[in-house]
């Protein structure tokens, strides 16, 4: 079932780039339905028993290059699991979004998002180190063939190439670091990598490099200035790929890589300083959020507020277990919340969308009256904001309240600064809702303004069903990761 994981997106995006017309959108539709349906059938035949024999599941593994010793070595945790679900949940999602859209080369476009899909199902299976970049950079490639071409204004190629650029370079930094660990240790695979002879200052300099990677990636202040703009010029499938899914390959990162094999370098004053970085960007980000009035602008702050609270989460159980108190509790809630935010943050830029389709503008200033034209649609915009917002019963709830326990655990200070997030998300979220909803609007814009289409509806509404069962129900999620993560907060003693 991995192997077919693996291949079908793969041979999917070869296939729909041969088809022409409204034919692609249909085939890309069902290859990533399908892939789907894989997903569940590894969720339903997957061990969550937590013992150590149950950490690594389906395996494959095939030498491919013994002079530099690396291989084609694949398999699957609980973590793994969680983000194959959220990335092939989300795909179709994103591709039906779009079916009521006029793009130039159909094909092309939805070839891009199923090779992007098989780029982080290695990513997320991958236990090779050389295997783990070359999938990273393998998504890189239709993400930038996707927001260049299809974005939007004419600023997208400035953009985009910005983004390239900052993305490339870090990664080339995590490449760097990789292979020096690797020539301090018997062989890429991942176990090795974690046993490899570094002093603490090899650690502290491997620390930083392969941290500026996926502090690129997520993004963390002060590395995030590509991300905006990225968001706001992509054309909104791309903004769902990034936000939604992408950025999830760096908290994976986090927890796969830089934890255990540098963990010498977060006791001393690296993680001490990471974590501090990530604890301003919860309120930088927040901050900006609250006075723009760009609807996308909005969602990419807030965003940057949400993700500095994951990482702070992972690193902050990090610095607890080293320091004597063994806790994973802050990657738990990083990883709960990681599939919270790609469900939520996706729905977002959704709604987004239809608002700029409604009033051909993102200016907040320029929109309201939405609520009393589109009433289907206010509905299922307050339930995907309220789980963005981490309201009790929704999918935002209990990750976010793990995270925050997990940095006011660590210390008291940092913690309340954390928590600001709650109000201020609340402010900004909620402006953004009642100026939307709520304003006075244009009597002659709403007079021709129609409620959500029947494919808005599926796509919102299905969002909306997950943002209510997860909030409701998170303790699979919460048996599917613990395993994984106590093995690797673990293996930082």
């Amino acid at each position: 079932m991995l192997l077919a994981l693996l291949l079908l997106p793969l041979s999917g995006s070869v296939l729909v780039f041969a088809f022409r017309g409204s034919v692609a959108k249909y085939l890309a539709l069902g290859i990533s339905l399908v892939q789907t349906c894989l997903s569940v059938c590894l969720l339903i035949h997957f061990n969550n028993q937590p013992t150590v024999d149950s950490v690594l599941q389906y395996e494959i593994t095939q030498s491919w290059s013994n002079y530099i010793k690396s291989s084609l070595h694949f398999g699957i945790d609980g973590m793994s699991l969680l983000l194959l679900l959220l990335t092939n949940i989300l795909t179709p999602l994103i591709i039906f979004s779009s079916f009521n859209e006029k793009k130039p080369y159909r094909n092309s476009f939805y070839a891009l998002i199923l090779l992007m899909q098989f780029g982080l199902t290695g990513v997320f299976t991958a236990l090779d180190g050389l295997l783990f970049y070359v999938f990273w950079e393998v998504t890189l490639i239709p993400i930038w063939f996707i927001a260049g071409i299809w974005g939007q204004d004419d600023k997208r190629i400035k953009v985009t190439t910005k983004f390239f650029v900052y993305t490339f370079v870090g990664s080339l930094f995590m490449l760097a670091a990789l292979i020096f660990v690797y020539t301090h240790s018997a062989s890429f695979a991942l176990t090795d990598l974690y046993n490899a002879n570094l002093d603490n200052t090899q650690q502290i300099w491997v620390f930083w490099f392969m941290f500026f990677a996926f502090a690129v990636k997520l993004p963390i202040f002060p590395f995030h200035t590509w991300q905006p703009d990225t968001y706001v010029y992509s054309p909104t499938q791309g903004s769902m790929l990034l936000s939604g899914i992408m950025l999830k390959m760096a908290v994976y990162g986090l927890l796969r890589y830089l934890l255990p094999i540098t963990p010498a370098a977060i006791s001393g004053t690296s993680g001490g300083i990471v974590l501090m970085l990530c604890v301003f960007g919860i309120v930088y980000g927040a901050l900006i959020a609250m006075v723009l009035n760009d609807a996308k602008r909005i969602i990419a702050y807030s965003s940057l507020s949400h993700v500095g609270l994951i990482s702070a989460g992972i690193f902050a159980s990090a610095l607890l277990t080293l320091n004597g108190t063994f806790t994973f509790e802050g990657g738990e809630g990083a990883m709960v919340q990681s599939f919270a935010h790609g469900i939520n943050v996706v729905g977002l830029f959704y709604c987004a969308d239809i608002l700029f389709k409604r009033f051909g503008t993102r200016d907040l200033q320029k929109m309201g009256g939405m609520a009393k034209v589109a009433p289907k649609f206010a509905v299922l915009f307050m339930i995907i904001l309220f789980g963005a917002l981490g309201v009790p019963l929704t999918n935002g709830f209990i990750g976010e309240f793990i995270l925050i326990k997990s940095v006011f655990h660590y210390n008291w200070l940092l913690g309340i600064i954390s928590g600001l997030t709650i109000i201020l998300a609340a402010v900004y979220l909620l402006r953004f809702y009642a100026k939307a909803m709520f304003g006075k609007g244009n009597d002659e814009v709403l007079a021709s303004v129609k409620d959500v289409s029947y494919t808005e509806f599926i796509v919102l509404g299905i969002i909306a069903v997950f943002v209510i069962a997860l909030g409701i129900f998170p303790k699979g999620i919460l048996e599917m990761v613990n395993t994984s993560l106590e093995f690797i907060y673990a293996n930082l003693i």
